[in-house]
């Protein structure tokens, strides 16, 4: 035990580090912060002072300049001249970046997933997802009842998503595939890109009601609506045909009972020589990269978890279907292609 006599530059670097650590959510919060006030887009033309920043937002202008300073510590800001300049730090934050995490940041940070991250050690200790106590209802339900936090979280979805869908898409072979159903698909990123990659392909996006209206904007925005269609359903009772199924972060929200449940749903009603494509985070045994962080993000949110591709291999055996092929994406997540046994 390191007393305070001895003391070494060693200790003082893992102090430092600790420290880093638990104040991790005063980060989280002031980016969430940069982000509602929009300080990437206000500073995408050049330098701006915190008095036009706090102006453009209807904010208190000495508290917008110590928000900004604390955003020139964490590298999001740089100061310049009287003002300040955005980063490429900053430039993940903007809404119309191609890496954009803006949704993200402020799904993660809102009530939803914040009060229930507050109960990470009941979630160890009883093994269950803390939402029901957090929130008195299940993260979905919860959605449904606060609408603009449910749309906010769909957006969140295609942020982490899409440089994952751009990659999975090119990996897929899509001869002879007619109809495609995006499992629980959010605002429809997958499916739209690869109706956007083949012009033979159309789209369907199986959502929650407080997810559809985003999809079906989406759609429109691409100028795909005449090939897509919105469909409310829960995907735990019934889903609709399709070629080829899309389930992408659909398993990880799911305990093995209620995957292997949806994974059952999906080969019931593949059309013949059809696939079910799996796009999800794979782990290791003994990981220590960014999974068992997410892991434990599932465990506290859903009651679910991460899986490793022996876990994975598991399920789709249980639901009478077998892995064909294995594309690796961004790292950590792979694209799996099952079919009937």
């Amino acid at each position: 035990m390191t007393t305070a006599d001895n003391v070494t530059a060693q200790d003082a670097e893992a102090h430092g580090s600790v420290m880093q650590m638990i104040s991790g959510f005063w980060v989280s919060q002031i980016v969430r912060t940069a982000a509602d006030l929009s300080l990437a887009e206000h500073l995408q033309d050049g330098p701006r002072t915190a008095a036009d920043i706090a102006a453009a937002e209807s904010a208190d202008p000495a508290a917008t300049f110590r928000l900004m300073r604390a955003c020139v510590s964490l590298g999001l800001l740089a100061y310049e001249g009287d003002g300040f300049a955005g980063t490429p730090l900053l430039e993940v934050l903007h809404e119309n970046s191609p890496l954009s995490l803006k949704s993200f940041a402020l799904a993660q940070t809102a009530p939803g997933h914040w009060l229930t991250w507050g109960r990470t050690t009941e979630a160890v200790r009883q093994g269950t997802g803390q939402a029901q106590a957090a929130l008195g209802s299940s993260i979905f339900d919860y959605f449904q009842t606060h609408a603009e936090e449910g749309a906010l979280f769909s957006a969140a979805m295609t942020n982490l998503s899409t440089p994952v869908i751009r990659e999975a898409v090119a990996a897929l072979e899509m001869t002879g595939v007619e109809t495609v159903v995006d499992v629980g698909g959010a605002d429809g990123a997958f499916v739209l890109a690869i109706m956007e990659a083949h012009p033979q392909v159309r789209g369907t996006v199986l959502e929650l009601p407080h997810a559809v209206p985003g999809a079906e904007a989406a759609a429109k925005q691409r100028g795909l609506e005449e090939r897509f269609e919105a469909v409310t359903g829960d995907y735990l009772a019934a889903v609709p045909a399709g070629d080829l199924h899309l389930l992408k972060y659909i398993l990880h929200d799911l305990d093995d009972a209620s995957a292997v449940g949806v994974l059952r749903n999906c080969r019931e009603t593949l059309r013949p020589g059809g696939r079910i494509v799996v796009v999800d985070m794979v782990i290791g045994e003994r990981d220590n990269g960014f999974g068992p962080l997410m892991d434990i993000a599932m465990l506290t949110m859903m009651g679910s978890r991460e899986r490793t591709m022996t876990e994975f291999d598991a399920l789709f055996a249980k639901a009478g279907l077998r892995r064909v092929r294995t594309t690796k994406v961004q790292a950590p997540y792979e694209v799996m292609e099952i079919v009937p046994l």
